[in-house]
């Protein structure tokens, strides 16, 4: 167990061990080849509840379109939800927008450097803003995600609780990643002790043999924690419209997109596909099943292929419809589900993969 207070060596053992090890197992990912405040930013919002395989293609195609920060700023919103489409959590691109604007607005343009001015921005909660202030601005600050918070309840033999914690260990957690903190190295640090999480220290079958700081650790080993709850499941089916397009060439093809609602609490503003009548379709009419998970609900989707003519009669009416040309909707702001499904329909094409690990942090929402 590390006491911070009463053990500065013990606490300098800690710091020397965790960096070697960092600086000589981290994985090659994007953003930590770059010195940028705004790519590093970007990257911590595209890491909040997603795996980093899933976000590496995602980071690169969003600074191409997106470079810096004032050409986010200057993009429409529909835009920006577009190259985000397939991250899900689409609030996060909303708001990081909206903070790029605020940026342009009030720090002509540049990223603030503290955490208290961070936190200022729209968006922006405490993990966020100590991430940039110590990684971007080498401010010694201490963070705190899904993986350091693990990490640190093994090392003092704290009782965790899952994905989320209780406001008393949260805040002792964040006390003793702020006292241990390397003063000169904070960013490096600080992603050491989510690597280490991500890497070695995982929720489940810990590799405690290969662990840096197995030393210092009271639990070696999983420690007890409070079940996640359970995944909803839930039933529904879609449809799937095409038709030969009239103008300007008959022979190009649309499907048939509705947006959702801008009042909606969930993905307002995102494209789909519509929503059939009956979400038990027939297996000589189904053209296809699909599994997708939103947050704490897997949906499990029946599509099955509509024809023009039978649009109104078997699907409900949600919201504004438009017949999208195929080679246009791959750059429309899609929901992850209507992607994923034309995607295996074959009618747009699939976001190139890059092999990565597959850890995830779990941030502020």
């Amino acid at each position: 167990m590390i006491q911070p207070d009463i053990d500065p060596e013990a606490v300098a053992r800690f710091r020397r061990m965790l960096l070697a090890w960092y600086d000589s197992h981290q994985r090659n990912l994007p953003w930590r080849q770059t010195k940028d405040p705004y790519a590093i930013w970007v990257s911590e919002i595209m890491l909040q509840q997603t795996r980093v395989a899933v976000v590496i293609d995602r980071y690169h195609a969003f600074l191409q379109r997106f470079p810096s920060l004032p050409a986010l700023a200057l993009a429409p919103e529909q835009d920006v939800l577009a190259v985000w489409s397939g991250l899900g959590y689409y609030r996060r691109a909303r708001m990081l927008h909206k903070a790029a604007q605020f940026v342009i607005e009030h720090h002509n343009g540049v990223l603030p450097s503290t955490v208290e001015q961070l936190r200022l921005l729209p968006g922006i909660g405490a993990y966020t803003a100590a991430a940039l202030a110590s990684i971007a601005f080498n401010r010694p600050v201490g963070l705190v995600d899904g993986n350091v918070e693990r990490v640190l309840c093994r090392l003092q033999d704290w009782p965790g609780t899952g994905r989320v914690s209780g406001p008393t260990l949260r805040r002792k957690v964040e006390i003793l990643a702020n006292q241990l903190v390397h003063p000169t190295r904070p960013g490096d640090f600080n992603q050491a002790l989510m690597e280490l999480g991500a890497t070695l220290c995982t929720p489940r079958r810990p590799q405690c043999l290969s662990c840096p700081v197995a030393v210092d650790c009271s639990t070696r080993g999983e420690h007890k924690t409070t079940p996640r709850p359970p995944m909803l499941s839930t039933q529904v089916a879609c449809a799937l419209a095409v038709r030969s397009a009239a103008q300007p060439c008959p022979s190009h093809l649309e499907v048939l997109l509705e947006q959702r609602s801008t009042d909606e609490s969930v993905m307002p503003g995102m494209w789909q596909l519509p929503v059939l009548h009956d979400p038990q379709v027939p297996s000589a009419q189904l053209r296809m099943t699909v599994r997708h998970a939103i947050m704490q609900v897997n949906y499990y989707v029946r599509v099955r292929t509509v024809l023009e003519d039978d649009v109104d009669a078997l699907t409900l009416l949600q919201g504004n419809r438009r017949w999208v040309p195929l080679a246009e909707a791959g750059s429309v702001a899609l929901t992850g589900l209507a992607r994923k499904i034309l995607t295996r329909a074959h009618l747009v094409q699939p976001s190139v993969r890059k092999p990565a690990a597959a850890a995830q942090r779990s941030h502020e929402p």
